[in-house]
């Protein structure tokens, strides 16, 4: 299921965008759950427990704008689609140190929104249906690449670490762990920083000269021999997700 936040301080705007979403919804008779907030603190506080795959944001809130809110989800996630709906233009040019899909002038018109919603519903889908199967003591599990944090190679079996905190333990594998993990470097996301680890660069909070830290805690060590060439495909990344939001 798409999630989708809707963040707009005025109740009336809130309604119509809302409104607009729902019948794209019905229109496209698409699976999406939709959570809408009127203060930037209210998702904020959601943040702590869950993520949303779309954000529809408004740009002038209190405390928070929508450009400061919109770079708070970016540390912690920058796969989200962000959309800027707005009635001020003037702020077109900043938002973009978040990375937004679109910037969108209120009065929004439904052709415009449902252009743009089917755009960032196709980023999505293109990043959650990747998955990678995997053989448990409880049977074959079915892992979407958007789901994983990192994995790591552990006395013939390998953990993966979820974005639910899960762990998630093969059986006993007799193949290299190069060759376990080989489908996933067929997404652009997965890198090997270490001889043991593979991380989803998507869930990466910060980087540092020796270790990754990953969302949900995990850290991730960098060996020594392999920083350069992983700084490199971490900002070639970087670069890529920036150009492909603009």
């Amino acid at each position: 299921m798409i999630s989708v936040a809707i963040c707009d301080d005025m109740a009336d705007q809130l309604t119509l965008t809302s409104d607009l979403i729902e019948e794209y919804i019905k229109a496209y008779n698409v699976d999406m759950q939709v959570c809408w907030f009127s203060h930037p603190d209210q998702l904020l506080t959601a943040l702590e427990t869950e993520r949303f795959h779309v954000y529809i944001l408004d740009i002038v809130m209190p405390m928070l704008n929508g450009i400061q809110l919109g770079r708070e989800i970016r540390k912690s996630d920058i796969e989200a689609q962000i959309i800027y709906v707005t009635t001020e233009p003037q702020f077109a040019l900043e938002s973009f140190s978040s990375n937004p899909l679109n910037y969108l002038i209120k009065p929004i018109s439904k052709d415009l929104i449902f252009d743009t919603m089917s755009l960032a519903l196709s980023k999505v889908t293109e990043n959650i249906q990747k998955v990678l199967r995997i053989k448990t003591s409880d049977g074959i599990r079915a892992l979407n690449h958007a789901d994983i944090v990192c994995c790591e190679y552990i006395k013939h079996t390998v953990r993966y670490t979820t974005t639910k905190a899960e762990y998630i333990i093969t059986v006993t594998m007799r193949e290299p762990f190069a060759d376990i993990v080989a489908p996933l470097f067929e997404d652009y996301r997965f890198i090997q920083p270490h001889t043991s680890y593979v991380i989803n660069m998507s869930r990466v909070e910060r980087m540092t000269k020796d270790a990754f830290y990953m969302q949900g805690g995990a850290v991730v060590p960098i060996a020594q021999k392999r920083y350069t060439q992983t700084s490199d495909s971490y900002l070639d990344y970087l670069l890529k997700k920036r150009g492909s939001k603009k």
